[in-house]
């Protein structure tokens, strides 16, 4: 189970927002290089990347703070001498050019969100041209998708959608129960399994982590296809600690791997 931590970008700055409302915003950080060096630091195995403005404009708005994160994250692999770790970037991609872009620039993976319900079309090119490299990220409430920043519900179905994203080629699914982000009440656990379960393409649980029953709780059921979460309020504010969680993610984990092979 990988603790993926979230680094939501607003103005240049590292925020959270509640529910996706930019007019919620709490900053966490005016250096978001210097919170992935920390994150990095706490044994992060990969960083998600959120271009909040982006996502609201339809096109890139914090590229400086992007690149600067990839510098950070490139220097602490040699500092460290351990391999680069991972970034998953999205908000406001709606091009293959810009995907192009911020692949040669560092980022490992892109997540198209609404663009690949409003142009599905889109997403099929960008699987196709960036094999491995694309991740959807579906943002649903009671079942139906959201779009444009959670602002409008598209009357589509989850499990439908992404079965039908599966088939064009995407790397994983970042599913995120819009009710419950930046609320920390608890993970969605029922809804998650269920659209895992729907899809062979490994499933990112996102929204709702507050505190560590909530990862052990995703460990539980990682066998079904959940194979990280994103964490974002929670390891802010301090009711989830980075590092012993993704220990204790590793450990049960461990344990589950022993059984089977008892089996």
């Amino acid at each position: 189970m990988l603790l993926i931590p979230a680094i939501d970008l607003k103005d240049g700055h590292c925020v959270r927002l509640k529910q996706g409302d930019m007019d919620q915003a709490t900053v966490f950080s005016e250096e978001p290089a210097d919170m992935a060096r920390h994150w990095l630091e706490q044994g992060a195995r990969r960083l998600h990347l959120v271009d909040l403005n982006g996502a609201f404009a339809g096109k890139p708005k914090n590229e400086a703070a992007i690149k600067a994160i990839i510098k950070t994250v490139r220097e602490y692999a040699e500092e460290t001498d351990t391999e680069e770790v991972p970034v998953q970037l999205g908000g406001g991609i709606r091009d293959l050019d810009t995907i192009e872009r911020y692949l040669n620039a560092g980022i490992s993976y892109i997540i198209i969100g609404t663009a690949a319900v409003k142009s599905p079309g889109f997403l099929a090119d960008a699987c196709s041209a960036f094999p491995g490299q694309i991740i959807v990220g579906i943002d649903a409430k009671d079942g139906k998708v959201a779009t444009d920043g959670w602002s409008k519900m598209s009357g589509h179905d989850v499990i439908d959608l992404a079965q039908k994203f599966e088939g064009y080629g995407v790397e994983a699914i970042i599913y995120t129960d819009i009710g419950r982000d930046g609320m920390m009440g608890g993970v969605n656990i029922d809804a998650t399994v269920k659209l895992a379960r729907a899809v062979t393409v490994p499933v990112i649980a996102s929204g709702g982590v507050h505190v560590l029953a909530d990862v052990e709780a995703l460990c539980a059921v990682q066998d079904e296809g959940v194979e990280g979460v994103i964490c974002g309020r929670s390891i802010y504010e301090g009711t989830l600690d980075l590092f012993s969680a993704q220990e204790r993610a590793d450990e049960l984990s461990g344990d589950l791997i022993y059984e089977e092979d008892e089996e």
